[in-house]
């Protein structure tokens, strides 16, 4: 099941909730029982590491056949 991020429209508050897709949209009860309400906003996520590609060294990248940049091997930059 799908994680879906809800924020409370009276204080900003952020909760994360597993719930079937069916459900994504269904009002949702106030974890505190204060009578807040929650509706679901778009959350966004990253993958990967934090380094950015320029930092790594540059046997990091690596052709066989295709480069990952899409260029055929020999043509890269990063050779």
């Amino acid at each position: 099941m799908p994680i879906y991020e809800y924020t409370c429209h009276e204080d900003g508050s952020v909760i994360e909730l597993i719930r079937p897709m069916a459900q994504a949209d269904a009002p949702v009860e106030d974890p505190s029982g204060k009578g807040r309400t929650f509706t679901r906003t778009h959350s966004t996520f990253q993958t990967g590491s934090s380094a950015s590609s320029s930092s790594l060294p540059q046997s990091s990248h690596i052709h066989s056949g295709s480069c990952g940049c899409g260029k055929p091997r020999g043509s890269c930059s990063n050779n």
